[in-house]
């Protein structure tokens, strides 16, 4: 399974934005060649909100432990709240369960954000990929319903 799939289906979502900074865009470097998925009918970047989904391509300085840097690594990171966490996971919010959160096509508790209701899988396989696109689709539902209840 390849991140292009991801990003296709993603991309093929109604109103969806995805986000994907380079070398000499107004984002950070960090940032440069991960992708920030939003809910962006008019096309910009929803000011104050956060992504429902990211794919990062590296290991961040405050979050090094799923061995990202390596040539091939990638991690899908999907908002899915407390309760999906724990059908996932096994785990909620509040458990301190050493983990490895570089094992690949598992799903985890995101290594940084898992208390705040976010799963990763390090490049998603045959065991995880029809999971993980249903999130998608589900975390970007959510997020056209979060706008529609703002507007």
């Amino acid at each position: 399974m390849s991140m292009e799939q991801v990003l296709d289906m993603v991309r093929s979502l109604d109103g969806s934005l995805v986000l994907a900074p380079v070398a000499g865009s107004d984002a950070p470097e960090i940032a440069w060649g991960d992708y920030f998925f939003y809910y962006a009918p008019d096309g910009n970047v929803p000011r104050n909100a956060q992504p429902y989904a990211t794919i990062v391509t590296k290991d961040y300085p405050d979050d090094a432990r799923s061995g990202l840097d390596p040539a091939g690594r990638w991690r899908v990171n999907i908002h899915v709240g407390q309760s999906t966490l724990r059908e996932l996971t096994g785990t909620n919010q509040d458990d301190v369960v050493p983990r490895d959160v570089a094992e690949v096509d598992v799903f985890l508790p995101h290594p940084v954000y898992g208390v705040l209701g976010w799963v990763a899988v390090v490049n998603p396989g045959a065991r995880t990929m029809p999971t993980v696109l249903g999130l998608l689709r589900d975390a970007h539902a959510d997020e056209i319903r979060r706008v529609s209840r703002r507007s």
